[in-house]
């Protein structure tokens, strides 16, 4: 399975580039909001971790983009965030969960495998 991070900070892209491919991921790191869009038409994830807070590209905004558009709707997205209503926002963007910053490394595969599963039903 591959995943697509986008976070504009190089420490987390680099933690979760090395843990998830530890468990197994195929794992594409981006740190500009502005290159998502044809990042997934080329790459074809299986899931999108995004950040909310991109400078010059508001994660919000592009998970909107992302869920009007047909062809790439069914890529389930994670929107991760050290915003305490992280959960709130991902409802109101149409994420299909959310992932508040800092978080467990067992959290987060949990909640990754959920989201993996929920869209192969």
């Amino acid at each position: 399975m591959k995943i697509l991070v986008i976070d504009d900070a190089p420490e987390i892209l680099e933690v979760l580039q090395q843990m998830l491919a530890l468990d197994g991921y195929d794992v594409v790191a981006e740190s500009s909001g502005a290159k998502v869009l044809p990042l997934l038409d080329a790459q074809q994830p299986d899931l999108l971790l995004l950040d909310v807070w991109l400078p010059g590209y508001d994660g919000r905004d592009l998970c909107r983009q992302i869920k009007q558009q047909e062809t790439l709707r069914h890529i389930p997205i994670l929107l991760m965030s050290a915003h305490r209503d992280v959960q709130q926002i991902a409802a109101q963007t149409g994420a299909d969960g959310s992932l508040q910053k800092p978080f467990q490394m067992s959290t987060l595969l949990t909640t990754i495998a959920s989201a993996l599963e929920h869209r192969l039903c």
